[in-house]
């Protein structure tokens, strides 16, 4: 594995000595995702273990993540990698002291007790160990899978623990054995495999959203695709039919994205032909509508389908990211965005869409 950096070159490298991050730099940040939610230490914590672990954000190397949080009453943003992320930092290491470094085997282990060096039973395992040797010392790591497994709303593990759960907790066991080795390079930076129950739902949260059904909740995560919602909300009816009246696949995105914001997207609407259908769904069938070139499409002077026209104005980062939620909803996958964020190892904004149409492609096969 190579132990060299990528590093951003111009105006968003980041130097040694910054103290704070320019103006180009926070635009690109903000635009990741960062919103104004932020605090001021927040993003000078972050600058500073960007500028230790020399890991880049600009490379989507490591990302600041924002879960909402009762008691601070806003997002509390926390420094996330891969687990690549954090082989990258211990082999730069080893390659600047001349350290001797290695593994020994991984092992599951059962219910029971009994450590196994290879998991093949379809069932999760209940804990994986992961030592890392370094200069002769040995660090290893127990993670539980019960402490860190992702669950949906219904409290059942999300696709990627259903169908991966010894490679996720294995992940989470190597995260933590190689912090214990390398405690000043790794300290305070985490993986996403070990974050993913961070978004799991709060037996509060479930009673809000039970007992205030009709309420805006701040702190619920979004309606899961298979349960029924009951009644209408008006706000997402009025996006159901600004989607109706729009003629190009760039109002769709832009409608798409406010609806996302307001936490809309699991709301009932009713649909032109009366059909009762979920926002997201509803927007994501309307924008490939308005994409595909109709039959009958005329030609401009020079000779240009428009159909075609519109079609090349697309982004084709969101272009993919409608094939992917399509992908999803064909399959009757749950909770898209943690989903998407832990099989492609990164918030889906930062993804390329190359990496978003190949989990397409993993997904619809199945669907």
């Amino acid at each position: 594995m190579s132990t060299e950096i990528a590093r951003t070159g111009g105006a968003l490298a980041i130097r040694p000595d910054q103290t704070d991050w320019t103006p180009e730099q926070a635009m690109v940040l903000q635009q990741s995702g960062i919103d104004d939610d932020v605090t001021k230490a927040e993003l000078a914590g972050f600058l500073h273990l960007c500028q230790r672990t020399r890991l880049d954000p600009f490379s989507r190397q490591i990302y600041l993540i924002g879960r909402k949080d009762k008691r601070a009453g806003r997002k509390v943003f926390t420094p996330q990698t891969g687990i690549d992320g954090y082989r990258v930092v211990a082999h730069r290491v080893i390659a600047e002291t001349g350290d001797a470094f290695g593994y020994e085997d991984t092992q599951w282990c059962d219910a029971a007790g009994t450590w196994r060096d290879v998991w093949l039973p379809d069932e999760a395992p209940a804990a994986a160990k992961v030592t890392v040797l370094r200069n002769g010392q040995r660090f290893s790591a127990v993670a539980l899978y019960r402490e860190y497994v992702q669950t949906d709303w219904n409290g059942n593990p999300t696709r990627m623990w259903k169908t991966m759960g010894a490679n996720q907790i294995a992940k989470c066991a190597e995260a933590l054995a190689l912090r214990k080795a390398f405690p000043h390079d790794l300290a305070g930076v985490y993986t996403a495999e070990e974050m993913a129950q961070a978004d799991n739902a709060t037996d509060e949260q479930q009673t809000m959203r039970v007992a205030q059904p009709g309420d805006e909740d701040p702190w619920a995560t979004a309606t899961p695709r298979n349960s029924a919602v009951k009644g209408r909300s008006q706000p997402a009816q009025d996006f159901a039919e600004k989607a109706e009246q729009a003629t190009d696949p760039a109002a769709i995105k832009d409608i798409y994205r406010q609806a996302n914001a307001a936490g809309l997207l699991g709301e009932t609407i009713k649909t032109g032909n009366r059909e009762l259908l979920e926002l997201g769904k509803f927007l994501i069938a309307r924008g490939l509508e308005l994409a595909t070139p109709a039959p009958d499409a005329q030609q401009d002077d020079e000779g240009v389908v428009e159909a075609e026209v519109v079609e090349s104005q697309q982004d084709d980062h969101e272009a993919a990211v409608i094939e992917l939620r399509a992908a999803a909803d064909a399959a009757q996958l749950e909770d898209f965005d943690n989903g998407a964020r832990m099989a492609l190892g990164m918030p889906i904004e930062q993804a390329s869409p190359a990496a978003i149409r190949e989990l397409a492609a993993q997904i619809r096969p199945a669907a």
